[in-house]
């Protein structure tokens, strides 16, 4: 199997449960990993035997745009797009860090994963 990965990806998103957040919106980081068995050799050094990790990075772009009250959801809408673009896919973990939460502390991040694997 081969992992197709995205690390750190940054955006500045509206996701939030309070207004307040949606509002003033916030930095966020996207770790991917999306794992296939390729239907070919790799040795052609061609594009179409892997996943294109350009097409994946649009995808959580898109996703990152529509603001929602839960990353959980967020992490939810990513692997549902990338399972509709790609139906072959066997794995994908998704991590959505939320930096600097609004919090009555310091706190880097809070974050959320979710896997799926083909059943």
């Amino acid at each position: 199997m081969i992992n197709v990965i995205l690390h750190e990806a940054e955006f500045f998103a509206r996701h939030g449960f309070y207004p307040e957040e949606q509002l003033l919106g916030s930095k966020f980081l996207v770790d991917l990993s999306v794992g296939f068995t390729p239907a070919s050799e790799l040795n052609s050094d061609d594009l179409t035997n892997t996943i294109n990790y350009e097409k994946l990075y649009a995808m959580v772009c898109l996703q990152m745009q529509q603001p929602r009250k839960l990353i959980e959801t967020l992490a939810q809408a990513i692997i549902d797009e990338i399972k509709k673009q790609y139906p072959y896919i066997e794995t994908i973990q998704v991590t959505i860090k939320k930096l600097n939460p609004p919090l009555k502390g310091k706190v880097a991040y809070s974050a959320v994963n979710i896997a799926y694997n083909k059943p």
